[in-house]
């Protein structure tokens, strides 16, 4: 029996490492299905004003930082490209590294988006499990009319709704950008205090189109928690209302809001694109666009496999956190 907990989670480990291993490969193969290169592209256009030489498709290849070699040996060097967070140079950002560009976008992404999705997934935990112990009284009545208002806007609507209002009508928050223009990105009180007016709309409109789903998720797989056998016991026996909410009902309740929430942060590094696009903010989602706008696909292939990455890790840690929360799944 002991060494069951001890399997379970190295069985999740191999899982992951197994599944990390196939996105990279896919990541590696997907590029190479498309026709023509990278170099073909740019030799297209410097074809208009003359033929262009071997060497000049040489130099065009090193550039760009293309693979040498077959396709194992190509593959190789693919890895350890990875390893190093190597992805070669932008296309559209020519000569920027791939690596510049995506560290300088995701402190923002991570620091907005992030904060906000662990925001939005504590507030919809407690007031969808509030809701379920009063159910059909006045928080409870109240609380699902809102869920379920705010689950049925989009996110791009809203952002555009609290632009309008909050940002041009109101004049009451920057309505563009991550910092104003006169300020310097530095670690002080003065800069850290603008970046947070800017973020205030952005992470408003994150947080009210996520909020409806953890409040209605939570509450509902609640009040099917409360009438199984097990609370039922627990109250008979005279225990206090509040262990028996938070010992018994909301800690397997939270199991379900648990996997939506690690799906969520394995979406944070994708960052919110539509609303990063809305309010300007220079986040991942962002730079995604640019990307995509431009067939930068360099850049669009680092930016894949950080958010494939990212969804790994986060359904490895919810997996490892079921282990802990349940211990029937490690039977």
């Amino acid at each position: 029996m002991k060494g069951r907990p001890v399997r379970y989670f190295l069985g999740k480990i191999g899982l992951f490492l197994l599944t990390l291993w196939a996105a990279i490969t896919v990541n590696f193969i997907l590029p190479r299905l498309m026709p023509g290169s990278p170099a073909d592209a740019a030799i297209a256009r410097l074809s208009q004003n003359g033929p262009v030489t071997p060497e000049m498709r040489a130099a065009i290849e090193a550039q760009l930082g293309m693979l040498k070699g077959n396709v194992f040996s190509q593959y190789l060097q693919y890895l350890g490209n990875v390893v190093h967070f190597n992805f070669g140079v932008s296309y559209s950002n020519f000569p920027e590294n791939v690596s510049t560009l995506v560290g300088n976008a995701l402190p923002w992404t991570l620091t907005l988006v992030g904060m906000v999705t662990i925001l939005s997934f504590v507030i919809g935990t407690v007031l969808g499990a509030a809701m379920a112990w009063k159910r059909g009284q006045g928080l409870d009545a109240v609380g699902s009319v809102t869920g379920s208002f705010l689950s049925a806007f989009p996110a791009f609507w809203l952002a555009l709704m609290l632009l309008y209002f909050l940002g041009y009508l109101a004049g009451a928050f920057p309505t563009s950008g991550a910092y104003s223009a006169v300020m310097m990105p530095e670690f002080s009180g003065a800069f850290i205090s603008d970046a947070l007016v800017h973020a205030v709309l952005p992470g408003l409109t994150i947080l009210l189109t996520s909020l409806g789903g953890s409040i209605m998720g939570m509450r509902n797989t609640m009040i099917s928690t409360l009438g199984d056998d097990y609370v039922t016991f627990a109250q008979a026996n005279g225990l206090h209302q509040r262990t028996v909410v938070l010992k018994y009902a909301a800690r397997n309740a939270l199991l379900p809001n648990l996997t939506a929430f690690g799906l969520q942060i394995g979406g944070v590094v994708g960052g919110s694109l539509l609303v990063e696009q809305v309010f300007n903010y220079p986040g991942i989602g962002q730079l995604l666009y640019q990307a995509v706008s431009n067939q930068d696909y360099p850049l669009m292939q680092a930016i894949f496999l950080m958010i494939t990455v990212s969804v790994l890790v986060a359904n490895f840690v919810v997996d490892m956190l079921y282990g802990v929360l349940d211990p029937r799944t490690r039977r």
